[in-house]
């Protein structure tokens, strides 16, 4: 039986009940430490934003969550990752079921280069699912709000969509997998203002089903979406509360200097 999780996190004002929680999780790549001691809790069906200067360990803690960090070979971790109170690296725990459970969208979009519909029903054969998938595929495209834009040209290449179509049909080929927990890592740097805003209305409609965890480097766009706030610097958790609270009353010097731009 594994061991339950023991609370040790900062506090937030009366969040909902945590899905995914770290405790004293440190990484490191090599001898140079990118997280340090962190224990965090991920609330259910809410939006998260992880915020900190470049190089602060945002992306590094993102993945650990779902295990992409394994495939860096130079990287160690001490510590644990609970989902549903379930240590997710635990020998038993298949990693490839976790990812399936807890997606990820990237920086950048990268489908794949096959057409718009096989994006989305080959990431589902990979995976095992065999039964609906013609229905599966429309209702993740209609989740990601890009089906009535691509509903008549499904057998295109993927690669003639634009950039935001590109962000928006990745987050559908998350959503097929029918995930509990979306990841997402600079999902707007590389799109434009009018992109970025589907993306943001987008997240929205989704967290009434979906846990959305969203690294930014954009203070505005983490107020504006997001319903809880953790802040970190130089591996270190400096913060973490409700975004209202984080952005106009911070507990901490060291994140109001960061929210209102005296570092950063």
């Amino acid at each position: 039986m594994m061991q339950a999780p023991v609370d040790q996190s900062p506090k937030c004002d009366g969040p909902p009940a945590p899905i995914l929680q770290t405790r004293r999780l440190t990484i490191r790549y090599g001898q140079k430490v990118a997280v340090n001691q962190v224990s965090l809790d991920i609330p259910e069906r809410k939006i998260t934003a992880i915020i900190g200067p470049s190089g602060c360990g945002k992306s590094t803690l993102l993945r650990a969550l779902n295990r992409m960090n394994d495939f860096i070979e130079e990287l160690s971790m001490e510590g644990e990752v609970y989902y549903r109170g379930i240590n997710l690296y635990a020998k038993e725990v298949d990693p490839v079921e976790v990812r399936r459970r807890i997606g990820m969208v990237f920086q950048k979009p990268n489908p794949f280069p096959k057409t718009i519909y096989k994006n989305i029903a080959w990431g589902l054969s990979i995976n095992g699912v065999k039964d609906d998938i013609p229905a599966r595929v429309q209702r993740a495209l209609e989740q990601a709000a890009l089906w009535d834009e691509v509903k008549d040209r499904l057998h295109e290449s993927a690669m003639t969509l634009s950039g935001g179509q590109q962000q928006r049909l990745c987050i559908a080929r998350a959503l097929a997998l029918e995930p509990e927990v979306l990841l997402m890592d600079e999902p707007c740097s590389a799109l434009d203002p009018i992109s970025t805003a589907r993306i943001e209305d987008l997240l929205f409609q989704l967290k009434d089903s979906y846990t959305i965890v969203i690294v930014t480097h954009n203070m505005q766009q983490a107020a504006r979406v997001s319903d809880y706030t953790a802040f970190l610097d130089s591996g270190n958790l400096i913060e973490f509360g409700s975004t209202e609270q984080v952005f106009t009353r911070p507990k901490e010097k060291r994140t109001e200097d960061y929210v209102t731009g005296r570092f950063g």
